[in-house]
């Protein structure tokens, strides 16, 4: 079946001098097209939940992550910055079998403050992070976009970049920043999430599948070699989890024939993945479900916003980034006027 790439290569080098390095996180991503597409009605008076709002429509060509963040992926992020962890990013709940849940991504941690290190099995590493809040994912894209650097967690590593947080970790603090108007790598808009899940990939039409696995039909829970298409890790009543414990979650990519038009993988199922949405008072949007939601798959649907504080850190929830081009002018006078974006 289908893995995660990516996530195979954050992996400990050790130098000749004797120094441990971490080599780069590859976030393998796919191109979404059709710029000036229309885009869709979605939310509750659309069969789903949430405020309804018209979704899917972006003026531009971007990449979007072929798969969720991988708990590899994010182990390498926590080796570089989080030695002493001043933000957070770690919560005790990753690892697997931490009570009560014990639903984590077995990131464990060792040592000390001001000398934690973490690892992950090489079984857990390429199946999507969880526990982590709109914050962390946030600080991920900020490392990403400032060249994966080592260090303490400031203005040089995570503080800044492609969001400006300096310390931000509340709810209400996190539904204040905006992405910058040079920002790369970042947390998906909801329209850049949408068009990538559920565009049918057809031009600059607003024609859109119901469910993200390139399909309008119910898609089914079982995990099956080879994967027949239509498929996802979620919870139907008539069959329960897809893999249950201890894993919970699937590795990214492992429904090879359940891909979007753009050719993403889980954006229905494994985990919910934030995007930059504020649908209610501190409050970031969340999309796509999870692997124990007991909706089933109306969680999947494309009317189906869903949202969280943005400080939560929940068993539930994961990301993916995209990678957005530098707007033009033009462009970045009216994301302002609109405060999508920061102007610095």
């Amino acid at each position: 079946m289908l893995k995660g790439i990516g996530s195979l290569l954050a992996v400990v080098a050790v130098c000749a001098c004797g120094l441990t390095a971490w080599a780069d996180v590859v976030i393998d991503s796919v191109t979404v097209g059709n710029p000036g597409n229309a885009g869709e009605w979605s939310g509750q008076s659309y069969g789903g939940a949430g405020p309804d709002r018209i979704c899917g429509a972006v003026s531009y060509t971007y990449d979007i992550g072929t798969y969720e963040v991988t708990a590899g992926q994010y182990t390498d992020f926590l080796n570089s910055v989080a030695v002493t962890d001043t933000y957070g990013l770690y919560n005790p709940y990753m690892h697997y079998d931490a009570y009560p849940n014990e639903l984590g991504c077995n990131i464990q941690r060792t040592g000390s403050p001001g000398s934690y290190s973490y690892s992950v099995a090489p079984d857990w590493a390429n199946r999507p992070v969880n526990y982590v809040s709109w914050g962390d994912a946030a600080r991920f894209s900020n490392w990403l976009h400032n060249g994966q650097p080592t260090g303490l967690q400031d203005l040089d590593t995570t503080e800044d970049g492609s969001y400006y947080l300096n310390g931000a970790t509340t709810a209400a603090e996190l539904v204040s920043v905006v992405r910058e108007s040079d920002a790369s790598w970042v947390i998906p808009s909801e329209d850049e999430w949408y068009k990538a899940a559920y565009h049918k990939n057809d031009g600059g039409t607003g024609n859109y599948y119901d469910y993200p696995m390139s399909d309008d039909g119910v898609p089914s829970n079982q995990l099956v070699d080879p994967d027949p298409g239509n498929s996802a890790n979620f919870y139907q009543t008539e069959y329960g989890y897809t893999i249950g414990g201890p894993y919970w979650r699937t590795e990214v990519g492992e429904f090879e024939n359940s891909a979007s038009p753009y050719g993403t993988f889980d954006q229905g199922g494994n985990v919910w993945e934030w995007n930059e949405a504020i649908p209610y008072t501190e409050s970031r949007g969340l999309r796509g479900g999870a692997f124990g939601n007991y909706e089933e798959y109306y969680d999947l649907h494309a009317a189906w916003r869903g949202n969280d504080s943005a400080a939560v850190e929940g068993e539930w929830i994961g990301f993916r980034l995209s990678q957005v081009p530098e707007p033009a002018t033009s462009v970045l006078l009216t994301l302002a006027a609109v405060g999508f974006i920061r102007r610095r």
